[in-house]
C-alpha cells in the first residue's frame, strides 16, 4: 500500500483509532520545534494549542481594530462638532484646520479653494493656484498618500522643506468617493496634510477614512464656493 491508500482508508474510517486505542500511545511523531519524538495524542495536543493561540490573536487584532475604529469615530465627532458651529464663513476655513491638526494630531495641514466667492477672496485659502495642480485633482478618485516629491500643495504647508510625506485630498460637492459619475469630476479645492514622519502617510496605507475626511471637508466648505 502507498501512504496516499493509508491516508485514503483512514480518512474512510475516522474510528479506527478507537478501534485500536493501543496504536496512539506506540504512534511516535517529530515534535514540530523541539525535533523530539513525541505521541501522536501529544502531537494532536500541541496543533490545537497552536490553532488557539491563532485565533486568540485574530481576535485580539479585532477588539483593537474595533477600539481604534471607536476611537476614531469620536474624533470624527468632535471635528464634525466644531464644523457645524462655526458660522462665520470667513472663519471656517481656519478652524476645519485648526480643529483638524488638533483632533487628529495632524502636524501640518493647508487648504486651497479656487472658486471661492469674491467676498471671500482675501482668505488664505482662496490665494492662486496652478492649473497643474486643479487638474491633478480632477483626475483623483480617491486620496493620494505618499512621499513630498514637490508637490505644490505643500507649499501651502507651514514649515514645508521639513515635510517628508503628505496625503492630498480633493474637495468636490456631491456623492461618495466610489460613487461619483463623471460629471462631478471638477473640484472645488485640496485638503493637504503634512508630517516630518516619513511613514506617516505612505502609498500602500488605506484610504477610506481620508475619504470622509474629504467628503466632509468638502460639504462644509461647499458654501464658501461659487
Amino acid at each position: 500500500m502507498q501512504a496516499q491508500d493509508i491516508a485514503q482508508y483512514l480518512s474512510r474510517h475516522s474510528d479506527f483509532f478507537e478501534q485500536h486505542p493501543q496504536l496512539l500511545s506506540q504512534m511516535q511523531l517529530p515534535h514540530p520545534h523541539e525535533g523530539q519524538a513525541i505521541s501522536l495524542v501529544e502531537r494532536q495536543s500541541l496543533m490545537l494549542r497552536e490553532r488557539v493561540k491563532t485565533l486568540e490573536s485574530r481576535v485580539a487584532e479585532m477588539v483593537r481594530n474595533g477600539q481604534e475604529n471607536d476611537a476614531m469615530a469620536d474624533k470624527l465627532i468632535v471635528w464634525i462638532r466644531s464644523l457645524l458651529s462655526e458660522t462665520n464663513d470667513a472663519l471656517l476655513p481656519a478652524t476645519l484646520l485648526g480643529e483638524l491638526k488638533n483632533v487628529f494630531d495632524v502636524p501640518y495641514a493647508g487648504l486651497r479653494l479656487w472658486r471661492t466667492r469674491p467676498d471671500l477672496a482675501v482668505l488664505d485659502c482662496a490665494q492662486p493656484v496652478d492649473s497643474d495642480t486643479v487638474s491633478f485633482a480632477n483626475s483623483m478618485r480617491v486620496p493620494f498618500c505618499g512621499s513630498n516629491v514637490g508637490f505644490e500643495a505643500a507649499s501651502w504647508l507651514e514649515h514645508n522643506g521639513t515635510v517628508q510625506t503628505v496625503a492630498l485630498l480633493p474637495l468636490r460637492a456631491g456623492a461618495l468617493f466610489e460613487a461619483q459619475s463623471e460629471a462631478s469630476t471638477e473640484t472645488f479645492g485640496m485638503l493637504v496634510l503634512g508630517s516630518t514622519d516619513p511613514d506617516r502617510f505612505h502609498s500602500s496605507m488605506g484610504t477610506a477614512f481620508l475619504e470622509r475626511i474629504g467628503e466632509l471637508a468638502s460639504a462644509a466648505l461647499a458654501r464658501l464656493t461659487v
